[in-house]
This record gives C-alpha cells, sequence and structure tokens, in this order.
C-alpha cells in the first residue's frame, strides 16, 4: 500500500475543496412569451428543472393607436398555471405610448395594470409578489417613463422591475436610471434584422461587448441577465425588402426542401405559401439562432465583469429551442 506524506494528503483535500468551493450551480430561469399559457410535457419538466424560484410570463402588450391606449395580444389562459414557480407577469409597453402622455393616462395604466394583477391572482389563486415592465425607454421618453415607474410603484404596493437595453448600458448619462427595485439586461438586440449585415442580428457577441465594456459602473447592482435562445428568419424580396418570420429554424427550411445556399442561408424553390405568408421563387430567407458557444461567452463575460449574486433568464421557454442547448435538456 502507497503512503501519502500527510503534509501532501492536506495540500490534496485543501485543493479538491477549494476546487469544489469554485464550482457553482447557475441560476437560471425562463421567460415565456406566447399569447396562449399552454406547456407540453418537455417544457413543464424544462420548468421544474431550472434552478430560479422565479417564472416570468408575459401577459400583453400595452400600445397607443390614434391617442388612445390599449392592451394587445392578451394572454389567453387554456389551462391553469399550475407551476411550482413565483409567477412573475411581464407587460411590454411600446415605447411611443409615452410620447405626448398625461398624467391622467399615466395614473388610468397604473389602476389597471393593478386590477389585472390582482385579478390573475385570484383566477389562479397564487400570489404575485412582482411586476415587470418591458420597455426600450429613450432620452426622448426617459422623462415620462420613470413618471409612469413611479406611480406604478406607489399604486401597485408590490416589487417593481424593469427590463434593461444594450444601449440603456452603454448610454445611461443619456437614457437615465430606472426608479425599480430590479433590472433584467436583454443580452441581445445587438442589430437591426432589417439592414443589410452579415452580422447576427439577435445576438452578435463582440458587439454585446462593446456595448457592456463599463457593465461594472452601472449604479444598479441589482442585475439578471436574459439570453436568447430563440430563432428567426429573414426573408428578402427580389427588390431587397426584408421581413421577419418568427421562430423559423434551420430544419424547417431542409424539411421544404429549400435551396441551400450556405450554412444559414437558403432560397426559395417555387412560388407558394410558406410559414403563413406568400413567398415568391429566389427568394432569400437567412436563418439567424445563436449558438451554444456563444451562450456560454455571453455568461463568461458577465461572470468577469461583475461581483454580485445574478439569475440568468432564457428567452424563451420553448422546446422547439430548448432542444438546441445541452444544459436545457430534461
Amino acid at each position: 500500500m502507497i503512503r501519502i506524506p500527510k503534509i501532501l494528503l492536506s495540500f490534496l483535500l485543501f485543493a479538491t475543496f477549494m476546487n469544489c468551493s469554485d464550482t457553482k450551480e447557475e441560476t437560471y430561469g425562463f421567460y415565456y412569451w406566447r399569447t396562449q399559457f399552454k406547456l407540453n410535457e418537455t417544457e413543464k419538466k424544462l420548468l421544474e428543472n431550472s434552478t430560479s424560484h422565479d417564472f416570468y410570463v408575459r401577459i400583453y402588450d400595452i400600445d397607443k393607436v390614434q391617442n388612445h391606449i390599449h392592451t394587445v395580444g392578451k394572454m389567453q389562459f387554456k389551462e391553469s398555471w399550475n407551476v411550482s414557480k413565483n409567477v412573475v407577469p411581464v407587460v411590454f409597453i411600446v415605447n411611443s405610448v409615452w410620447i405626448s402622455s398625461t398624467n391622467e393616462e399615466k395614473e388610468l395604466l397604473c389602476n389597471q395594470l393593478k386590477n389585472d394583477v390582482q385579478a390573475i391572482e385570484k383566477q389562479q389563486q397564487i400570489t404575485i409578489n412582482e411586476l415587470q415592465i418591458d420597455c426600450d425607454w429613450t432620452a426622448q421618453t426617459r422623462e415620462d417613463y420613470f413618471d409612469f415607474l413611479q406611480k406604478l410603484k406607489k399604486t401597485l404596493g408590490k416589487k417593481l422591475s424593469c427590463t434593461l437595453r444594450l444601449h440603456q448600458v452603454k448610454d445611461k448619462e443619456i437614457t437615465g436610471i430606472p426608479p425599480v427595485d430590479k433590472v433584467y439586461l436583454m443580452c441581445y438586440s445587438t442589430s437591426s434584422p432589417l439592414e443589410n449585415s452579415d452580422l447576427n442580428s439577435i445576438l452578435d457577441v463582440t458587439v454585446l461587448k462593446n456595448y457592456l465594456t463599463k457593465l461594472n459602473e452601472y449604479p444598479i447592482t441589482n442585475i439578471d441577465f436574459a439570453l436568447p435562445i430563440y430563432s428567426w428568419a429573414i426573408v428578402t424580396n427580389h427588390l431587397g425588402k426584408k421581413k421577419l418570420i418568427n421562430a423559423l429554424t434551420i430544419q424547417e427550411l431542409k424539411d421544404k426542401n429549400f435551396i441551400k445556399l450556405n450554412e444559414t442561408t437558403y432560397k426559395v424553390p417555387e412560388d407558394g405559401f410558406y410559414f403563413g405568408m406568400y413567398l415568391s421563387k429566389d427568394f432569400t430567407i437567412k436563418v439567424e439562432q445563436i449558438s451554444e458557444e456563444s451562450i456560454n461567452e455571453v455568461k463568461e463575460f458577465i461572470e468577469e465583469k461583475i461581483s454580485y449574486q445574478h439569475q440568468f433568464i432564457y428567452y424563451h421557454l420553448d422546446s422547439t429551442f430548448t432542444q438546441n442547448y445541452s444544459h436545457l435538456l430534461p
């Protein structure tokens, strides 16, 4: 039997302890961004396996048309939520709502949100502790938007959070710091999908790093980070005009025998209806999705930039997307 010197044994035990201490489980959760609430068995298992206590569910959008603020795309409850997570309702508000907004409109919207949250609590027999507002505000709308957030916090009587875009971190002196309890940084939409560019518009890691060079200087340290696991396709016609098809995958193009031009771009073989729209022969379709390697690179970059506790929230819970990420397999 080989005898290990005590001093060496002590060193090995210490090293093992340090390695175990340095290895920490990632805390992660999901957004849910559909107009109907219905989880399949895979999605239920994914949600249960997630290590966050929270589940972020979009309930509707708010827009302004002909000077009237109204609700768009309201969530349809096809089944009880019946999840073991704290549900955090999310409301997306179009930035133009704040242009020429009045105090009366803000007050009415605050009361509407309070009533709707209470109605969900009653219907689903749950307690909601937090409401999240998703809005890509600008320097021109920050005053009205921040005023609304302050009013909503007072009216709601619950924890209030909001989303944060990459440009709002980089240009924080111009866009301001939102008056909320917590922010969620959207680590995607690094460029416009309708621009003529070779970049992946959902996430280009180099562009993201440029935006977040001074992330560690952002004055709010209660931040979670949303990461993209969705895909979409950019259709370009003969005149160079572009249109988006949400949630399309490369596999679907392969299944319909589209003509492959390169690893991400295909050509329409014949005139016809595809994916809910009419496409002409020779239109091109570029699919954008994010590799697991890119997601990991973003996470490593964030971990190096900050020292406070945080979660990663994947956008969004859909088994079509999650199957492409090994660490999210149930």
